[in-house]
């Protein structure tokens, strides 16, 4: 009587001197093309529905804030006299007894101005505020974290203890005290006060990434491709730049995604403290009002026209939700433990 084991076909073993016979297995998986760390990766990012939809709310913001001059259906700084306060179009009777018109979509403030081209203008300022610190905040940051990784000992040390004491500094205080004291001076004044929010940012948020960098450095600067590197004679800055820096690039994108909406949220902040961007009466600008400034001016018109304040809360409510959805997705797609 033969038993289960026996009825099944045994598998031929190679004798010695022949080449291995691969199994159906085997030879499926060395037939599918080779597929690269970086292509996964934006495959697993497109499945992540919720990272896709964030994807899109946040480039449909950059297209408003590039095409805002088209998409904006009045000149933010027109005055509309007899027309203040007046509620969205689909209000038939507000608080001040007006009714709303097609013309003005969300209504006006209390000047007459267009609240939805307003927004629109807005969204300019929270695109730039998001990027471009954050841009300078990561150079600053990978810079640090890759000299003190890599180096270690006093280099290490010193750099480490810069990181600790801009660390202990309140981020919101530092920027309040900043804003406050240099907001009249020619510095305060430029570009209407974004470049100073931008050195403001700059100058204390670059130490998250730079302890960030500099544990994945130190992890890297182990591996045996480093150390084959320096076996052959490759210099330290083409180590860095070449070797251990494109191997740190996951982390690093993930940081920016995170980074980004925290200093939307910052603009918002100061701008609603009145810090923020400084009020043009220009139409020529191209910063003329932002979120955080309408968010101000709404509080105190809550009443009469709720608009004002909930379109830009809503507007920063997106942004910030979005990148917040598309930084989980980026962690996970660039993660190669999650890998199928």
């Amino acid at each position: 009587m033969t038993t289960s084991a026996q009825t099944k076909p045994q598998q031929m073993q190679p004798k010695p001197g022949e080449p291995a016979v691969a199994t159906p297995d085997v030879a499926d998986a060395l037939s599918r093309p080779a597929r690269s760390l970086w292509r996964d990766a934006w495959s697993r990012l497109l499945h992540n529905k919720a990272a896709v939809a964030g994807a899109i709310v946040i480039l449909f913001f950059m297209f408003v804030a590039i095409f805002a001059p088209v998409l904006a259906p009045h000149n933010p700084l027109e005055l509309n006299s007899g027309k203040g306060f007046l509620p969205p179009m689909w209000v038939e009777r507000s608080s001040t007894g007006k009714a709303g018109v097609p013309e003005f979509i969300l209504g006006t403030d209390n000047l007459g101005r267009d609240v939805l081209s307003r927004v629109i203008y807005g969204a300019r300022v929270s695109m730039v505020v998001g990027f471009i610190p954050t841009i300078i905040i990561v150079f600053i940051g990978v810079s640090m974290g890759l000299v003190a990784g890599y180096w270690g000992g006093a280099t290490d040390n010193l750099l480490m203890r810069l990181t600790d004491i801009v660390y202990a500094f309140p981020d919101l205080l530092f920027f309040i005290i900043v804003m406050t004291a240099l907001r009249a001076t020619a510095l305060g004044q430029f570009l209407n006060g974004l470049f100073l929010l931008f050195v403001a940012l700059a100058l204390v948020n670059w130490v998250g990434v730079a302890r960030l960098v500099r544990g994945q450095v130190l992890t890297l600067k182990e591996r045996d491709f480093v150390l084959a590197s320096r076996a052959v004679g490759a210099s330290h800055f083409r180590i860095m730049v070449r070797h251990i820096l494109p191997n740190s690039l996951s982390v690093i994108i993930v940081a920016m995604a995170f980074l980004i909406p925290g200093a939307i949220i910052t603009e918002a902040i100061l701008g609603y403290l009145g810090l923020g961007l400084r009020p043009s009466t220009d139409p020529t600008d191209i910063f003329i009002t932002s979120w955080g400034s309408m968010l101000l001016e709404g509080q105190t018109a809550i009443n009469n026209q709720p608009w004002i304040l909930l379109a830009p809360a809503i507007s920063v409510a997106l942004v910030v939700l979005s990148f917040n959805f598309l930084g989980d997705g980026l962690r996970d797609a660039l993660d190669p433990r999650l890998r199928e």
